[in-house]
C-alpha cells in the first residue's frame, strides 16, 4: 500500500499508519478528541476516503497564545488494491485511534482460467 495515500488540500492531515497482514490491509489514524459523528469513511471507485472536522474553539477561550494541534476539516484518500473485499470494510474508533480494516478477498490469489 506504499504510495497509495493522498492527502487532502484542506485544514490538516492526521497521522496515519498503513500496514498489511495475510488477511487484510489496516489503516490506523490518530484522531484524538474526535467523536464518531465527526468522522466519515467512504469507499467509492476503488478509493477509501477518510474525512472529518475538528473544531478550533475551546470553551471559554477568547485568545490563543499558541496553536499546534490540527483543526478544521481534513481528508485522506487511499487507493485500494483490486484484491480487497470492499463490502466488508470495518472501522473502529477507540481512545482517539481509528482503525480501518480492509479485508482481502479470499479468491484474490491465483486462479485457473478454463480455455474453451
Amino acid at each position: 500500500m506504499d504510495r497509495l495515500s493522498t492527502g487532502g488540500t484542506v485544514g490538516w492531515s492526521p497521522a496515519v499508519d498503513l500496514s498489511e497482514s495475510a488477511a487484510a490491509f489496516i489503516i490506523t489514524a490518530e484522531l484524538p478528541g474526535l467523536t464518531r459523528a465527526q468522522i466519515d469513511v467512504t469507499v467509492r471507485d476503488g478509493r477509501l476516503t477518510l474525512t472529518g472536522r475538528r473544531d478550533t474553539r475551546v470553551a471559554g477561550c477568547d485568545h490563543y497564545h499558541q496553536v499546534e494541534r490540527g483543526h478544521g476539516e481534513f481528508s485522506r484518500t487511499f487507493a485500494l488494491p483490486p484484491a480487497v473485499d470492499a463490502d466488508h470494510i470495518t472501522a473502529d474508533l477507540s481512545n482517539g485511534v481509528l482503525t480501518i480494516t480492509v479485508p482481502k478477498r479470499a479468491d484474490a490469489g491465483r486462479r485457473r482460467v478454463d480455455v474453451s
